[in-house]
């Protein structure tokens, strides 16, 4: 938990930091809301968005944990696509609007450390493009 203080030098009492988090969370999206539909030249996703949680717990067993608490939160089931590579998730729709928990294995997470791991190592050649920035090019 931790307290907050003003600028006077009064502290608040304490409110847990995921309360706090939650709260602006939740006010922002209002916010948002309200100003979208206020202002109707400002354009939106035609096929709505995702609102992303990454499950970040301290290890795979918490993390699929949960996300198995959301799911049942959410009503809906668990997608486990681990046997795979894949991710551990469960989303839902509200509209064009998507919730999406999802835990990231940690061989999934050291895969692709070791995949990237090759970036700094391959340089597009310039003149491959034309000069333009662009993703075409070979390795140098």
């Amino acid at each position: 938990m931790t307290a907050h203080t003003d600028p006077s030098g009064h502290t608040s009492p304490l409110v847990p930091g995921d309360l706090f988090a939650r709260h602006q969370v939740i006010t922002g999206l209002r916010a948002l809301a309200d100003f979208l539909e206020t202002n109707p030249a400002v354009p939106v996703p035609e096929y709505g968005d995702t609102f992303h949680f990454s499950a970040r717990e301290s290890d795979d067993a918490a993390s699929a944990a949960r996300v198995d608490q959301v799911a049942a939160l959410l009503g809906v089931p668990v997608a486990d696509d681990r046997p795979t590579g894949g991710h551990y998730t469960a989303s839902k729709s509200f509209g064009r609007i998507t919730y999406r928990i999802v835990h990231v294995p940690k061989r999934r997470h050291d895969e692709y450390d070791a995949y990237m791991s090759y970036r700094d190592n391959i340089r597009l050649d310039p003149d491959q493009n034309n000069g333009e920035d662009g993703n075409e090019g070979r390795a140098a």
